[in-house]
């Protein structure tokens, strides 16, 4: 059985209370320790912490004889990491004003997991030294041309703020910046999981779930802005803060900073419109984002219903991502199976 709902995430009694003075040892970049790959591919496989693609793809070392305590171990991996969200629904705004009365889309969900946070600077560096972003696979063939613009701040492939292919220590546990939709959604590709969707992103953040109570949170925790539930500008911190940070912001199932630290990339376009005068249309294909961030200033762009978009290869200093997990396909199966 699944013990993703009811237990409390261990990285709660992390980071709980960053400091919110700047700290000087954090803008200098010391770059993290290399990392040496092992040659076994199980073994990488474990090294790398690409639980879903191990999960997903056991039968590969079905003949190993270790792959059973490597399978459970890695089944208890995702436990952690993830939560269940229940079926619900989302009902998105379809104009850019968001007024009483505009019209809006309902979108049910099925039930589904989504990561307890988003993805850090240190999960993001096993994708680059395992050579991600050559692994051509992982990228839609259109996007094939501009793998050679995502580079960090040495040239080295990466991360926008990278450098030397890597990131800097004192990050370690921060969000992820500087990728784009496609470098997310690669990410999310090579570790085994997905991106969730925005109707996925909205109703777990408004905990819409089917039942008679009729709940619907204008944010994670609640009804009301509490700036030290979240990092937004008036949260003090003025940059981002680590991924497991700011527990009482969560979400009913322990479901981490769904509001502040950093936007976050779904699956889908962005599409709205100026009401009576068509659809919004940009120069470039925009990705729905979500969540507000550390600098958002405004408190109506960080709750639960605020819709925006960026530009799909956008790399920005305030926009990261996490994954999600389809209860229907090989790794959450296996999970309900096998758990």
């Amino acid at each position: 059985m699944l013990q993703i709902f009811s237990r409390k995430p261990v990285t709660q009694r992390q980071e709980s209370k960053p400091s919110r003075s700047p700290v000087a040892d954090q803008d200098v970049f010391q770059p993290a320790e290399p990392l040496q790959l092992a040659s076994d591919p199980l073994t990488q496989c474990v090294q790398l912490g690409r639980w879903g693609h191990l999960l997903a793809n056991r039968h590969m070392w079905k003949d190993r004889s270790e792959i059973e305590r490597v399978c459970r171990s890695t089944r208890q991996r995702i436990d952690e990491m993830f939560a269940i969200v229940p079926e619900g629904y989302a009902s998105l705004s379809q104009t850019i004003t968001d007024e009483p009365g505009c019209p809006e889309v309902t979108i049910e969900t099925e039930p589904f997991l989504l990561a307890r946070h988003t993805v850090t600077n240190s999960q993001y560096q096993m994708f680059v030294d395992a050579g991600g972003y050559e692994q051509m696979e992982l990228w839609p063939m259109d996007i094939w041309p501009h793998l050679i613009d995502f580079k960090d701040l040495t040239g080295e492939a990466g991360p926008k703020f990278f450098q030397g292919g890597r990131h800097s220590k004192h990050l370690a546990k921060h969000p992820v910046v500087g990728v784009c939709h496609y470098e997310a959604a690669a990410y999310a590709k090579w570790a085994g999981y997905r991106l969730p969707t925005e109707a996925e992103w909205q109703m777990t953040a408004t905990w819409c779930i089917r039942s008679a109570a009729n709940v619907l949170r204008r944010y994670p925790w609640g009804d009301a802005l509490d700036t030290k539930r979240c990092n937004i500008w008036a949260s003090g911190y003025g940059r981002t803060i680590p991924a497991e940070a700011c527990p009482e912001g969560a979400t009913p199932n322990h479901i981490l900073q769904l509001v502040g630290n950093v936007w976050e990339w779904t699956a889908g376009d962005f599409e709205v419109s100026h009401g009576d005068r068509g659809m919004v249309v940009g120069d470039m294909t925009l990705s729905s984002i979500r969540g507000g961030a550390f600098d958002t200033y405004f408190p109506s762009q960080a709750t639960s219903f605020f819709r925006t978009g960026l530009a799909s290869l956008a790399r920005t200093h305030n926009a990261g991502f996490r994954c999600a997990i389809s209860l229907e396909d090989e790794v959450g199966t296996r999970m309900k199976d096998e758990g």
